[in-house]
């Protein structure tokens, strides 16, 4: 088609806000309304799901959703794409397509799959397939862990394939964020696998809009700016034909879309310069944005390398049993009260070594001189992980309770004992693409999709080249760096990802000769010892620091009371450094 392709996302996580679809379908003109429900995360909810009932595992949210929207999307031709089916889209499609029924639509419901391993991995072990972790190497056998879940993450030929055939809704299992977009643009457009550029661009386009209002003002670092952050619009991407793209929202809509919302979205969960999908490898180093008022971003100048020659594998692992408890400590000697209390509850339970992990956080919340009661609290939790369901049940938790009347004096906790939880893993691999095919059902015939196959070199991409930024001069001041900078931080797997950008040339000139790996492991003491990988974004006036483990083994296990990493780059920006007195705001 010769005009752009309006793609309009409604949801960026499986709790997220459910009226955002109606307001999609009603707010304007779209083409595509996508969701993307899946992250890390959920997977270990899904799982744990269909482990009391194996018919569940999908995003049952959808399905209300649906209800509301379904009738209307198809009577004026926008058609659906999510990643809502999880580990189970053809039960999600029986049920949509009863739903359907009972609506009285004809609604040509299709479902791309593929992406669970789980039945092949014995296959897979036989080729030398061993699912060793993404950092470490670590095979899941080595670890301890059981996998409940495998599923690698399918580009978006498959939901090009099932819109091309007719569908008016597609449901996908484990697809890459972006592909939600990548599938239904290269539909309209029409490219070929090798259309490096275009599909890049969409990949970036994708990326910006799959996490919802995060790219309107959600989770903002200059949040004051934001207007209607009460009830922010979702985005839209308006996507030619040479893969640039427009990002919008809906005219009327809270938040606001801006070459700094987008920038801070684009740091979101992102490694290095070359941003891997199943289709392509996107440049995050090519891109280029301008802010062309009233709501609209342009990104273009994306360019793309061939896929990549192997695709990423989520894994969720039983690696047993948790649970945690939180004391309250008030006032005065509040390290000695923590170290009393944890020292009496390890020798009521035997010792910390009769648990496979634990873990002791002191969260120090308290003020100095406290104004109130609560102005006086810190918080010390505790958590225990084994695969005896018995060790860390009510006998842990119960004997925490106990030091309740016989330990420190104001001894409080945060809740009642609690039961233990499952406790899972989630574990990331790579698999060799040709190893995955995409398999796409509609009308009760299937049809298979290969994955891209890798090439050779990087087409005529330019090499990667960090600049040099000189040192910074003059008088300085103490002031919270996050007054000059914003941030956007968050998990991928075990590591964390933080990224820092700036809003003028000035500013980033010193930021990226201030902010050194050895200044910010000073700056956050927690990040000492850590492997931490600095990439260099000057397009984007910004930096992007890969901390490698911060987050232990991923969000689904770690005991950090932010497992996601959420925090991490307001964290930094409250941090007081000298800047150049010239830099300073008015």
């Amino acid at each position: 088609m010769a005009r752009p392709i309006r793609i309009a996302n409604a949801s960026g996580f499986l709790g997220d806000r459910r009226s955002a679809v109606r307001e999609m379908v009603d707010g304007g003109p779209i083409d595509v309304l996508t969701g993307d429900y899946l992250a890390e995360l959920t997977m270990a909810i899904l799982a744990r799901q269909r482990m009391k009932d194996p018919s569940a595992g999908y995003a049952r949210v959808f399905l209300d959703q649906m209800s509301d929207v379904l009738a209307d999307c198809v009577a004026r031709g926008i058609k659906i794409v999510a990643n809502a089916g999880g580990l189970n889209p053809a039960g999600l499609a029986a049920a949509l397509a009863t739903l359907a029924h009972d609506l009285g639509l004809r609604a040509n419901i299709a479902t791309v799959a593929g992406d669970d391993l789980m039945d092949r991995l014995g296959e897979l072990a036989a080729v030398g397939v061993d699912l060793g972790h993404l950092d470490t190497g670590m095979t899941p056998a080595g670890r301890g862990i059981t996998p409940i879940t495998a599923n690698a993450y399918l580009g978006g030929w498959g939901i090009a394939d099932a819109l091309a055939r007719g569908a008016d809704v597609v449901v996908t299992g484990r697809v890459a964020d972006a592909s939600l977009v990548v599938g239904p643009a290269a539909w309209w457009h029409g490219w070929g696998r090798d259309d490096w550029d275009a599909l890049a661009g969409a990949v970036v386009a994708g990326h910006v809009i799959e996490c919802g209002a995060q790219a309107t003002g959600g989770n903002y670092s200059f949040f004051e700016e934001v207007p209607g952050l009460d009830h922010p619009g979702f985005p839209i991407a308006e996507i030619d034909a040479d893969g640039s793209a427009v990002i919008t929202k809906h005219p009327g809509t809270g938040g606001t879309v801006s070459a700094g919302t987008v920038t801070a979205q684009l740091l979101y969960e992102v490694g290095g310069i070359h941003y891997l999908n199943p289709d392509v490898v996107a440049r995050l180093d090519t891109i280029e944005l301008n802010d062309e008022g009233d709501d609209r971003v342009r990104i273009s100048g994306v360019r793309g390398e061939p896929a990549p020659a192997t695709t990423k594998v989520s894994i969720v692992g039983m690696e047993g049993y948790r649970n945690t408890m939180t004391f309250v400590l008030t006032g005065l000697d509040i390290e000695r009260k923590a170290r009393l209390a944890a020292d009496a509850l390890w020798a009521s339970l035997g010792g910390r070594d009769g648990f496979s992990r634990t873990e002791e956080g002191l969260i120090r919340a308290d003020a100095g001189e406290p104004a109130t009661n609560e102005a006086a609290f810190a918080y010390l939790r505790v958590a225990v992980v084994d695969s005896d369901r018995g060790k860390v049940d009510r006998t842990f938790s119960n004997a925490t309770v106990e030091l309740a009347l016989a330990n420190y004096p104001g001894l409080t906790f945060t809740s009642p004992p609690g039961p233990a939880l499952p406790a899972v893993v989630f574990w990331p691999a790579t698999i060799p693409s040709d190893l995955v095919s995409q398999i796409v059902t509609m009308d009760g015939e299937q049809t298979e999709i290969a994955a891209t196959p890798p090439r050779e070199g990087t087409g005529n991409v330019e090499p990667v080249h960090e600049p040099t930024f000189p040192p910074g001069e003059g008088p300085t001041v103490p002031i919270p760096i996050g007054r000059l900078v914003g941030t956007r931080s968050g998990d991928k797997g075990g590591d964390a990802n933080l990224g820092v950008w700036a809003r003028t040339d000035e500013v980033y000139r010193w930021l990226g000769g201030y902010l050194t790996v050895d200044r910010l492991r000073e700056l956050l003491p927690e990040t000492r010892g850590l492997t931490i990988e600095r990439h260099v974004l000057v397009n984007l006036r910004a930096i992007n620091f890969v901390l490698k483990g911060f987050l232990d083994e991923g969000v689904a296990s770690s005991m950090k009371l932010d497992p996601q990493a959420k925090t991490l780059g307001e964290y930094l920006r409250a941090k007081v450094v000298e800047v150049p007195e010239r830099l300073v705001p008015a």
